[in-house]
């Protein structure tokens, strides 16, 4: 009975918080992978290096701390214009729709989330971001109606 009561008030916070199934990364994860890109930068391959980045670029698009989603966002763009591998693109893709949805850029990120399904249109990393971000928008317009309304109702009363 307390796991199921656990469960319906966990549903209820994330409906009024916009909870959502997309992870978060802690401080430590971000660290790791920033000691991981420095050591990769001792003389490492190309190829490793851009493994460490791609861990790095994740761990900052789904962390907590908004300087660092912005940071992720910052290097995924900057990298984009290097990216010729169609699946390599689809994740830089991802992770930006991640990075601006996390930020509150809804409108950006489901710009992102189109272009990643036009390359894999069953793709349900994707198509699970793109449905979060139709609940946000959605929600944002019934709280602006909602606003609207009580607004509306003040001024008829008075």
């Amino acid at each position: 009975m307390e796991a199921k009561m656990g469960k319906f008030f966990e549903s209820v916070g994330n409906f009024f918080t916009g909870g959502d199934q997309i992870p978060w990364c802690d401080r430590d994860i971000v660290a790791g992978c920033e000691r991981e890109v420095a050591e990769a930068n001792k003389g490492s391959s190309d190829e490793l290096k851009s493994e460490c980045l791609m861990r790095l670029s994740w761990a900052l698009v789904h962390s907590r701390q908004p300087g660092d989603v912005q940071r992720g966002i910052a290097m995924l763009d900057a990298s984009l214009s290097n990216t010729g591998n169609p699946l390599q693109m689809r994740e830089r893709l991802y992770l930006l729709a991640v990075g601006y949805y996390r930020s509150g850029d809804y409108t950006k990120s489901r710009q992102l989330v189109e272009r990643c399904l036009q390359i894999v249109p069953d793709w349900r990393q994707a198509l699970t971001l793109k449905k979060a971000i139709e609940d946000r928008i959605t929600k944002g317009d019934v709280s602006f109606s909602l606003v609207f309304i009580s607004l509306l109702f003040r001024v008829v009363i008075k």
